[in-house]
């Protein structure tokens, strides 16, 4: 398989005719044949595409014509993996899916990548604190970097009770690409945090400037590689697997359809146990389909 790229963006602004859009915009990818999930509401946009470097590049083009969208800032990434086997544009209330009124208006300041590393080289008096998942986190994260107790973007305001003490600390969000932590620095900045920051691009931007400096493990994404290197040289594991504990971070979902949990498994077990969490899932009859080539 010829390496293909993936690449992120995302915007808040207000769209009108969201619906018509959407459905305008599917139309556009398909012609290109690109494959991806882009999210769109009266807010923005929020998407990844998947396709060759041809593909990708015509729809940028024609992406930032309009006017709305003419400064979206995209990241990419080559893979040899498969990131998305289908195209998908959805209409949502929200591109990323917090259940609250935040006011967007009081979102916190942007670092470069470069004036985060700076912070850090010289140990400056700053606590960077992860709004992703904590299973995200799992598999990588910023050096010290404060993992927050969230199974989703929803569980926001009940996670961030674990750093109420740091009100009066120097704060540095961050995230994969930027759209979670542009919402959590504007609550954080609502409920009284007083100097809070967020890292522009994210973690994919960070990676792709400074990598093997403060970041460890993988980033986790949500396509159907699930995770990716971050750094070049210093890639070792933070977890195990979870059937015989050697050093691994390789998600991937139960074969098992009735469990279809997210796990970490080496390669040698994930052959041994039949791609699954448990003994009970491994023997369990209704399993998922291996794909092996893209359709």
């Amino acid at each position: 398989m010829e390496p293909k790229i993936v690449s992120s963006f995302y915007k808040y602004i207000k769209i009108d005719n969201a619906s018509d859009f959407a459905k305008e915009h599917l139309e556009f990818c398909l012609s290109l044949g690109l494959k991806g999930r882009i999210l769109v509401g009266e807010e923005g946009i929020n998407g990844c595409v998947y396709g060759t470097k041809e593909q990708v590049e015509k729809y940028k083009a024609e992406l930032m014509k309009n006017p709305f969208f003419s400064d979206i800032e995209v990241k990419e990434h080559m893979t040899n993996k498969i990131a998305y086997r289908k195209m998908f544009v959805r209409l949502r209330k929200e591109i990323v899916h917090s259940g609250l009124n935040i006011d967007l208006r009081k979102t916190a300041k942007f670092l470069t990548p470069a004036q985060v590393k700076e912070m850090l080289d010289k140990n400056e008096d700053v606590v960077l604190v992860d709004m992703r998942n904590d299973y995200e986190a799992k598999i990588g994260k910023f050096r010290n970097a404060i993992i927050l107790p969230m199974r989703n973007f929803r569980e926001l305001p009940q996670a961030v009770k674990d750093i109420e003490h740091l009100k009066e600390k120097r704060i540095v969000v961050y995230c994969t690409g930027g759209i979670r932590c542009e919402k959590a620095s504007a609550y954080l900045n609502e409920i009284g945090f007083r100097d809070v920051s967020q890292i522009k691009g994210g973690i994919l931007k960070y990676g792709e400037e400074f990598p093997d400096t403060y970041w460890e493990g993988k980033c986790f994404v949500f396509d159907d590689r699930l995770a990716i290197q971050i750094n070049k040289f210093n890639t070792e594991p933070l977890t195990e697997c979870v059937w015989c504990n050697k050093k691994c971070d390789d998600y991937l979902n139960c074969h098992n359809l009735d469990c279809d949990k997210l796990f970490v498994s080496c390669e040698e077990c994930k052959k041994l146990h039949n791609k699954s969490c448990c003994e009970n899932c491994a023997n369990a009859p209704k399993r998922r389909k291996e794909i092996l080539t893209e359709n």
